[in-house]
C-alpha cells in the first residue's frame, strides 16, 4: 500500500495533515464455522489490509468516503439514527458503538483506501470495522482494550451489516503477530501465538460469490444452535464426540450433520496446532484437507467452484492440503504447499480454473502480519 497516496489526497481533500491508521484483513488456517459455536479457531493477520486517513473537526460530524469504493457519508454522533445502507454501515455503527461503551468522540474528516478483496472470504469488513474504531477513538485521545476493541467490531457486524458473526475476524485485525497464527478459545477469549513461519500459505479467489451466504450463515448459526438444545447444552463446544456418537441416531438429520462438522472441527483445530508446534506439516494438510470435506457434506456451506478450487489444487506437485475458507459459497481457498517455487503452482491453478470456469481467479501470496496500529502520524 502506498501510504503517500492516501494522505495526499486526504490533504487534498480536506486541507490538513492526516494520522494513518491500518488494519489487517485475515486468513483461517483451520476453524471455520466455530467461532460462534464457543470453539477453536487458528486465524492468521495477512498483509492486506485497510488504511484509514483522518483528523479530528471541532464540531460532532464525521465525515467518511473511500478511494475504493462510491458513496459518501456523513453524520451527526448526537443522531443515532441510521444513515448508511453501504460500506459505510460498518463506520457509523462502530462509532456509535464506541459512544454507547462510555468513549466520547470528536467529529472527524475520514478517507479509507483498502486493498483487502471484497467479497473473498478474507474479512475485509472486519478489517474496516477496525480500522475505523482505532482511529475513532485514538483521534479521540482513547485506549481501547484489544478485546473490547474487537468486541466494538462484532458489535458493528450484528447491529449494522445484520451478520451474527463470532468474534474470530474482529479479535486477529486486532491483536494479529507477525509470523504468528493465534488459537483463540471463542469461549474464555484465551489465546496464544502458533509459529507458521516454516509454513507457505498461498490464497487462491475463485472470484465466486453467491447470494446465498448471508441468509445462509445465519441459518447454520441457529441449526447449530437448535442441535446444542438437543444435547442440553448451550453451545456445541460442551458435546463431546463419544456423547454425539451416542446419541446421533436420534437426532434429525440436519442438526446432526451440523453438529459433527463442528464438534470434529474443533479437534482438528487442536490437532493442527500440535501439528504446526511439532513442524508436522503434513498431518497439517491432511486436517486441512479433512476440514473442507466436512464443510462441504456436513455444514453444506460450500458451492461448486470452492470445491473444483481446493481439488485442482490436491492435484498440485508440492500442496499439502487446501480447503474453502471464510463463511462459505463463494471466496476463497486456503493452500499449503511444502517449500520451493511456487510459480509453477500459481500458473497451474490459474490455467486449469480458467479452463473449466471461464473465471481468472486472483492468486495471492501473502505474508504474516501485525494486528490494528498507527502507521503515519502528522510529523511524518
Amino acid at each position: 500500500m502506498n501510504l503517500s497516496r492516501i494522505k495526499n489526497e486526504f490533504t487534498a481533500r480536506y486541507e490538513t495533515d492526516p494520522r494513518v491508521f491500518r488494519a489487517p484483513g485475515r486468513i483461517n488456517l483451520i476453524g471455520e464455522h466455530t467461532d460462534y459455536n464457543e470453539g477453536f479457531v487458528l486465524p492468521a493477520a495477512i498483509d492486506f489490509a485497510t488504511y484509514v486517513a483522518g483528523a479530528t473537526r471541532d464540531d460532532r460530524l464525521i465525515r467518511v468516503s473511500s478511494l475504493n469504493l462510491d458513496h459518501e457519508l456523513a453524520f451527526d454522533l448526537d443522531d443515532e439514527s441510521i444513515q448508511a445502507d453501504t460500506w459505510a454501515k460498518y463506520v457509523q455503527g462502530v462509532a456509535l458503538i464506541l459512544e454507547r461503551k462510555g468513549f466520547r468522540l470528536r467529529g472527524a474528516d475520514l478517507l479509507i483506501d483498502s486493498d483487502v478483496p471484497f467479497g473473498a472470504g478474507l474479512s475485509s469488513s472486519a478489517a474496516l470495522e477496525i480500522s475505523t474504531a482505532f482511529a475513532l477513538a485514538s483521534l479521540s485521545g482513547h485506549k481501547v482494550d484489544g478485546m473490547e476493541m474487537a468486541k466494538i467490531g462484532q458489535a458493528a457486524e450484528h447491529e449494522f451489516a445484520g451478520v451474527r458473526s463470532g468474534i474470530m475476524d474482529q479479535f486477529v485485525s486486532v491483536h494479529g503477530q507477525t509470523g504468528h497464527a493465534l488459537l483463540l478459545d471463542c469461549r474464555s477469549f484465551e489465546w496464544s501465538p502458533v509459529s507458521v513461519s516454516h509454513a507457505n500459505f498461498i490464497i487462491c479467489n475463485t472470484k465466486a460469490k453467491h447470494n446465498l451466504a448471508e441468509s445462509e450463515y445465519n441459518k447454520r448459526r441457529a441449526e447449530c444452535e437448535d442441535a446444542a438444545d438437543f444435547f442440553g447444552r448451550t453451545s456445541l463446544r460442551d458435546v463431546t464426540f463419544d456423547e454425539f456418537e451416542a446419541r446421533s441416531a436420534e437426532m434429525p438429520e440436519i442438526p446432526r450433520m451440523r453438529a459433527r462438522h463442528v464438534i470434529t472441527e474443533n479437534s482438528r483445530v487442536l490437532e493442527a496446532v500440535k501439528s504446526l508446534r511439532s513442524g508436522d506439516l503434513t498431518s497439517l494438510g491432511s486436517l486441512m484437507n479433512e476440514s473442507h470435506e466436512s464443510l462441504r457434506s456436513d455444514f453444506e456451506v460450500s458451492c461448486r467452484e470452492l470445491d473444483l478450487m481446493a481439488e485442482l489444487a490436491r492435484q498440485q506437485k508440492g500442496v499439502l492440503g487446501a480447503r474453502m475458507m471464510g463463511g462459505g459459497f463463494g471466496g476463497c481457498t486456503i493452500n499449503l504447499l511444502d517449500d520451493g517455487d511456487h510459480r509453477q503452482f500459481v500458473e497451474k491453478m490459474t490455467e486449469n480454473y480458467h479452463r473449466a470456469t471461464g473465471i481468472v481467479p486472483d492468486i495471492y501470496e501473502c505474508e504474516i502480519s501485525g494486528g490494528v496500529c498507527e502507521v503515519m502520524s502528522v510529523n511524518d
